[in-house]
């Protein structure tokens, strides 16, 4: 399966990528050479944990770079009235009135707790390309489904809180 994400989460793999191959990894070796220097390997502390985090951070280019070469690049196509990507779109749920936002990101950017739903995610695909005023059915399981009405959408595009999530 290919994640979709657009050029700006590549972008910013990328630049995350450098960083940690230029920045980290070289701070993480030298730590290890001084854990290392200590003495007794066996029970140095410093040494495990040293190599430990070199390797977290290895771990995580190696994610990085297979995340972004098994990508499909995805564009935003949606008009501006329309639920789209980096938009937030205010929902009422029909079934107890009340309202909630949420805005659509990639799923390398989802955090639900903060209100960041995947273009991926069931919620969000069936939100996109609706319209303020819409009714739209959301499934949830072949036993629940319910229904909510779009209320508001907003282009508020990315902001420095939407970052590429850690794993």
């Amino acid at each position: 399966m290919h994640n979709e994400l657009t050029k700006k989460d590549i972008e910013d793999m990328e630049a995350e990528i450098e960083h940690r191959k230029i920045v980290v990894r070289k701070e993480l070796l030298e730590h290890v050479k001084e854990a290392r220097a200590q003495g007794d390997l066996s029970e140095n502390f410093e040494y495990y944990a040293a190599k430990k985090a070199k390797n977290q951070n290895e771990s995580r280019i190696r994610f990085l770079e297979r995340m972004i070469k098994t990508a499909k690049v995805i564009d935003d196509n949606a008009s501006e009235d329309e639920v789209g990507m980096n938009k937030s779109v205010t929902v009422q749920i029909v079934e107890d009135g009340s309202e909630e936002t949420y805005k659509i990101v990639t799923t390398m950017r989802q955090n639900s707790l903060k209100g960041l739903i995947s273009v991926e995610s069931p919620l969000g695909k069936q939100l996109l390309g609706h319209k303020v005023g819409d009714r739209v059915n959301i499934r949830v399981s072949n036993d629940y489904n319910y229904d909510i009405i779009i209320t508001k959408i907003e282009n508020t595009g990315l902001t420095e809180d939407d970052v590429i999530r850690d794993f």
